[in-house]
């Protein structure tokens, strides 16, 4: 019974989804179809690329080593760090975080003051060490220590190679 009662009350109802009470809307919607729209511009004219041929095709390669001609920095032979002497403290870091700030003078003997990475202050003199290549001092003035590194060349040998630290303000 009420399967019959359901299927008789949609029957009803079943028109009412048909009417046409929703004219407004479609006049609405003709409305803005027939509206006229923007123009839209058109797209650039697209430049036509000139390009280039790479012509350095047969020459050397810039990244590889040249390996007939002999290298500018020749290694001194017999030239080698000395590896068997005791560290000094300074020879832990590199040259670059070093600083030199102040110079001592007393009895005509000169001593730089050089500040490491760790904030402390050491004294050196000419014959200490500096930095990790070997860095030995020859000569400290009052503006500048110089030293004497010994590097690796990349070919097994060692050159020497001159390097300073600049008085610091």
């Amino acid at each position: 019974m009420i399967k019959v009662f359901s299927l008789g009350a949609l029957i009803a109802l079943l028109p009412a989804c048909s009417s046409q009470k929703h004219s407004d809307l479609d006049d609405y919607i003709e409305d803005v179809k027939q509206k006229t729209r923007g123009r839209i511009e058109p797209l650039p004219e697209v430049k036509i690329y000139d390009s280039e041929v790479y012509g350095a095709s047969e020459l050397r390669d810039p990244f590889t080593p040249y390996a007939d001609e002999p290298s500018e920095e020749l290694a001194e032979p017999g030239l080698t760090p000395d590896q068997n002497r005791s560290r000094e403290a300074l020879e832990a870091f590199p040259l670059d975080s070093l600083a030199f700030v102040g110079h001592l003078e007393r009895a005509g003997s000169l001593w730089g003051l050089v500040q490491g990475p760790d904030d402390s202050i050491h004294r050196v003199s000419v014959g200490n060490h500096l930095g990790k290549n070997y860095g030995e001092i020859l000569n400290i003035s009052e503006s500048t220590i110089v030293l004497k590194e010994i590097i690796p060349n990349g070919s097994g040998g060692w050159i020497e190679r001159e390097a300073s630290l600049a008085l610091t303000e």
